[in-house]
């Protein structure tokens, strides 16, 4: 294990990781999209098949790009729409049910 992902098993917020890389950010956009942030960053980062020949600085730059890439996709967009998770990507993030199978979960009225 590299320096860098020692640091970065030692963060667990969307809020530690943005100023451990010194992406400035608002609190708003976190509160909202803290869990999708992050999510995005780890996909931007398996994507990326240089990371493994990167060191330093130049490896802290690139994993500073992808969670600014991440935090910005959600400056510009909402959740719904960036679909990162899956509940967002089946149906458009809309549950369908039924009114019969609403129906069937009522207690009978003997």
């Amino acid at each position: 294990m590299n320096d860098l992902t020692g640091e970065l098993a030692k963060l667990s917020s969307a809020e530690e990781f943005l100023v451990f890389f010194a992406v400035p950010f608002d609190q708003k956009v976190v509160n909202v999209s803290r869990l999708h942030i992050l999510k995005r960053f780890y996909q931007y980062l398996r994507r990326d098949d240089s990371l493994g020949s990167l060191a330093g600085t130049e490896l802290f730059g690139r994993y500073r790009a992808h969670l600014l890439a991440a935090y910005e996709d959600f400056v510009r967009s909402t959740p719904a729409q960036e679909k990162v998770f899956k509940v967002f990507q089946d149906a458009d993030g809309r549950q369908q049910v039924s009114l019969d199978s609403l129906r069937a979960t009522l207690p009978s009225a003997s």
